[in-house]
């Protein structure tokens, strides 16, 4: 499969200005034309999707009815990967127009809620947000009023930390929590329920497949990987994620991806157990944990650690390094792993903590495991530039 001259292509840095009138011609049906765009690179090169109109059309109207309705949206997100895109395809589907964070300026809480103060006050208002952009609203009381005054704020791009979530609720923020990925049109999922139409499995080796209307053409210019991950069988057609998963009474709990799973010394590791566990303990922000070659365990539970209030610089503790912690400094490697030790099995408790002013992450907001695991090799064998 190849992109046709007439393929909505998207572009880096696409406003509503460039996008909204061919999106609001593909989304009423009056000119259907499949739009190109990129996925995240979370799993390693970025890939280009072709996607329906009539798959965008089928999310946008699920998102409605699970929403209580059409509305105008707050766009925080890069348009040019399938979050941001859908917020544009919403406000065409909805008939508004968006409300614009400046792109080249990082997201704020003032600038989320100068954004919701331009929302017209007569329609339902919404807003997608990456949990990076959720906490730091809820950290200043102009971007919590700005989350109590939306109908609704979507978070996906990564997995949400269930306190964070706590939190965003306990202060009247309406969050839902979505997910999917570029191949179906974005989040399909909203609250662990599919929308309207979505088909949820999970095989037997646990991994989700994801069917229905929203699903994607497949993969510009790589049939093989196209027939990979796209699949036909009695039932309909599929995509095959790269996510793991139980489903229980209709509800999809996601665990993590295939590939995250650290097998260190003959034991698996949940990376989200441990990072769980982390985001728990005082004085911590966020955390990502994964696994890193090691000659005698195969992997060892690695993890980098964000505080609150930032670091200042990168801080590295392995298994067997002291550290005395002055009363009232923020905690250091070593402490995190001995309270870490009073929750996890010994095996989950990682082996290396660094310790970073922020979370790698990628565009999209995902975190960026790659870049996470180059900075722990790096952090592994440049012992003498970091303190």
């Amino acid at each position: 499969m190849t992109a046709d001259a007439d393929d909505l292509v998207v572009p880096a840095g696409a406003t509503w200005a460039d996008l909204g009138p061919p999106l609001r011609g593909l989304m009423t049906g009056a000119r259907p034309r499949p739009v190109v765009v990129a996925t995240s690179g979370s799993s390693g090169t970025p890939k280009r999707v072709r996607l329906p109109a009539a798959a965008l059309r089928a999310s946008g109207t699920g998102t409605a009815e699970r929403l209580g309705g059409h509305g105008q949206w707050v766009l925080a997100l890069p348009t040019h990967h399938v979050a941001g895109l859908q917020v544009l395809a919403r406000s065409a589907l909805a008939g508004t127009e968006p409300v614009e964070l400046d792109a080249e300026r990082p997201f704020t809480a003032d600038a989320l809620a100068a954004a919701v103060g331009r929302l017209d006050p007569g329609t339902r208002r919404y807003a997608s947000l990456v949990p990076t952009q959720l906490h730091r609203a809820l950290a200043d009381p102009g971007g919590v009023a700005a989350l109590q005054d939306l109908d609704a704020v979507l978070v996906g791009g990564a997995a949400a930390d269930d306190a964070l979530l706590a939190r965003a609720r306990a202060a009247g923020a309406h969050v839902v929590t979505t997910y999917g990925m570029s191949e179906t049109c974005g989040g399909c999922v909203y609250d662990g329920v599919p929308l309207p139409g979505v088909r949820v499995e999970v095989t037997g080796e646990g991994r989700v497949r994801l069917g229905g209307p929203v699903l994607a053409e497949g993969y510009v210019d790589d049939p093989a990987r196209t027939a990979r991950s796209f699949v036909t069988d009695a039932s309909g057609r599929w995509f095959l994620t790269e996510d793991r998963g139980v489903c229980r009474e209709g509800r999809l709990t996601v665990r993590g991806r295939v590939d995250d799973v650290v097998v260190t010394g003959g034991h698996k590791v949940e990376p989200r157990d441990v990072e769980t566990a982390l985001r728990a303990l005082p004085g911590v922000r966020d955390a990502l944990v994964v696994g890193v070659p090691d000659a005698e365990w195969g992997q060892r539970v690695a993890a980098l650690v964000a505080l609150e209030g930032g670091s200042g610089s990168v801080t590295r503790h392995e298994a067997g390094a002291g550290a005395d912690q002055h009363r009232g400094d923020p905690p250091t490697g070593e402490d995190l792993r001995a309270a870490l030790r009073r929750s996890l099995p010994a095996y989950a408790v990682p082996r290396q903590v660094e310790v970073v002013d922020g979370i790698p992450a990628l565009p999209t907001g995902k975190p960026d495991r790659a870049a996470a695991r180059r900075l722990l090799d790096a952090g592994g064998r440049m012992e003498s530039h970091l303190h």
